[in-house]
């Protein structure tokens, strides 16, 4: 009997034992709970009842030179429903099909899909916003939101680039500088019960956004808009495939005008420019379509320079001591290189002729010569030095790279094809920033458009600086290669780039298209002003001409029109030296 009492206590005192500790383990569970963890499972509560909707910040506005917008925002408006508060829902379904022009059935989805808050459109035009605002229909949501507007239409749209329906840059400036644009989103808080229903008595909490910055620009709005014009104009009398204009400043590198004909519409980026019939075609087959019009061709795409690259070669040949101003070359309208007949474009030659009537004459014959006197070593080192094997590093997303030989792979043949600028292909910005900076004293700039970022009161918040690469070639040959492109306008295949009052400088290139055979052209120009002392630079190239397809009377026409009005509103006074007519007629390149 006394064994089975002793029992019993031991077991009623293991029980005890059992319950009081998880009695303890679970008072420490609730004070942990409630005391260590409670702002943790507030969070998720409020969270569980708390419904968030966004306030679009206003992305940051882009200025030209002159301070004139070029990118800005619009009030547009974003519809949502909420479908726990709607009361009335064939009556939401009427109004907002109608409203919004869209098809009833695609309405009923979002209205009668259970989630805490459906989208059903963005971008709606704020006038339509407030009209379904003034039916005060429950469960219906209209928050103003921004879209990015562009009110010169197409001006410099492959510049530019534009926004997606998220705000975010997609190409161009709007890409580039995405970090200083784009700002930060707040938000609406409301609360709701456990069916999902707001509680009005709460009210709202916002949580302001905070707007982008705004981005100041080199590019010059009415240099840009002639020189688009000039390019279309271009573009429309030699029935060409597309023209392309880079002004830039060639002393910091500075781009006032890129043009690339024909441009979109930057507030209808997604409608093709071109008349293509996209009828049938696949969803890849219209984004190829689209990434075409997209394309910036100054920096994007790569070709052959043609005879605007002797400026590189003569300037090699000076610098490496392979030539001189008094050397004199023959040509007897072609010259053999191993197995190889190289022509110059003029069928006949040119005769007995120095350096300086070489390049006035653009002869291949003379720039063969050249280049098999500088070597292969010393030509690639100077392709390095001059930034011809790396990208310019300009603020636009998607340069491409030269594409040239590999040193090993350079023999006499290429070597001759490669002095006067054939195979091998470059940029037109690479072209645009290598002779700069032959021409402003040997100094490699970097191209760019961006210049500062500002708040909306206007302080400066930051100033953009770029890499200068000093004394890549001495500032006698700079010097030399200003007096030798004077010449090219002033008597040579340039000269109708010639005007009145002013120093030009400059040369000429026709390049046929790859593959060879096909009977299609590159022709392009490069000048620059003042002759002895550059303040602006501009290359003009012209895809494909049909008709006349020489540089000197297509592409060199195109600069000096752009010069002629820019030069005078950039403040760049006229010589009073009397000019010298030279009227003697000679075929152009």
């Amino acid at each position: 009997m006394l064994k089975s009492k002793t029992f019993n206590r031991k077991k009623i005192l293991v029980i005890f034992t059992c319950v009081s500790i998880v009695i303890i383990l679970l008072s420490a569970r609730l004070v942990y709970l409630m005391i260590f963890q409670s702002g943790y499972y507030t969070e998720q509560a409020t969270e569980l009842h708390e419904r968030e909707r966004d306030i679009k910040a206003a992305r940051g506005k882009i200025y030209d030179a002159g301070g004139k917008i070029l990118a800005t925002n619009k009030t547009v408006c974003t519809i949502s429903v909420i479908h726990s508060q709607i009361k009335e829902p064939e009556q939401v379904i009427e109004v907002l099909a109608k409203e919004l022009e869209l098809d009833e059935e695609t309405v009923r989805k979002r209205v009668e899909k259970k989630s805490s808050i459906e989208i059903v459109k963005k971008n709606v035009p704020k006038e339509t916003g407030d009209m379904i605002r003034g039916y005060e229909l429950e469960g219906v949501k209209v928050d103003e939101d921004f879209k990015r507007y562009y009110p010169n239409g197409s001006l410099a749209s492959k510049v530019l680039g534009f926004t997606g329906s998220d705000n975010q840059g997609i190409i161009g400036i709007e890409v580039t500088y995405e970090e200083y644009l784009k700002g930060i989103n707040g938000s609406i808080l409301t609360l709701t019960d456990a069916r999902g229903i707001e509680l009005p008595e709460e009210g709202e909490r916002r949580v302001e956004p905070i707007d982008g910055n705004d981005l100041y620009l080199s590019m010059d709005i009415n240099i840009q808009q002639y020189a688009e014009q000039a390019a279309y104009k271009a573009m429309e009398q030699k029935n060409a495939d597309s023209v392309c204009i880079i002004v830039m400043n060639p002393q910091n590198g500075e781009i006032m005008a890129m043009v690339n004909v024909p441009e979109f519409d930057l507030n209808d980026p997604f409608t093709l420019n071109t008349g293509v019939d996209i009828e049938g075609k696949t969803e890849q087959e219209k984004q190829d379509l689209l990434n075409a019009m997209w394309r910036n061709q100054c920096i994007n795409d790569t070709y052959e320079p043609g005879s605007t690259f002797k400026i590189i070669t003569s300037t090699i040949g000076l610098e490496v001591g392979a030539i001189s101003l008094e050397d004199t070359f023959s040509c007897p309208g072609f010259v053999i290189v191993e197995d190889r007949k190289i022509r110059c474009h003029k069928a006949g030659g040119h005769g007995a002729e120095t350096f300086v009537e070489g390049i006035m004459n653009s002869c291949n014959p003379v720039f063969v010569e050249t280049g098999l006197r500088i070597g292969v070593d010393r030509f690639y080192e100077y392709f390095g030095r001059l930034g011809l094997l790396s990208k310019t590093n300009i603020d636009l997303p998607g340069e491409a790279s030269t594409i040239m030989h590999k040193k090993e792979n350079i023999g006499q043949v290429e070597l001759a094809t490669i002095s006067f600028g054939q195979s091998f292909q470059i940029t037109p910005i690479q072209l645009a920033a290598t002779v700069s900076s032959i021409v402003n004293g040997g100094n490699r700039i970097t191209p760019h458009f961006g210049v500062s970022i500002k708040n909306k009161e206007g302080e400066v918040l930051k100033t953009f600086s770029y890499k200068v690469q000093k004394n890549i070639i001495s500032e006698e040959t700079s010097e030399t290669m200003q007096y030798l492109l004077n010449k090219v306008v002033s008597e040579g295949t340039g000269r109708n780039a010639k005007i009145e009052g002013y120093e030009i400088g400059g040369k000429t290139a026709t390049s046929e298209t790859l593959p060879r055979g096909q009977g299609k052209y590159i022709s392009s120009f490069i000048g620059f002003a003042p002759a002895d002392d550059p303040k602006v630079l501009a290359v003009a190239i012209i895809y494909k001409p049909e008709g006349i397809y020489y540089g000197g009377t297509i592409a060199a026409p195109l600069v000096r029109d752009i010069f002629d009005n820019i030069l005078p509103y950039l403040g760049i006074e006229k010589s009073t030296q009397p000019e010298t007519e030279d009227e003697t007629e000679k075929q152009v390149e």
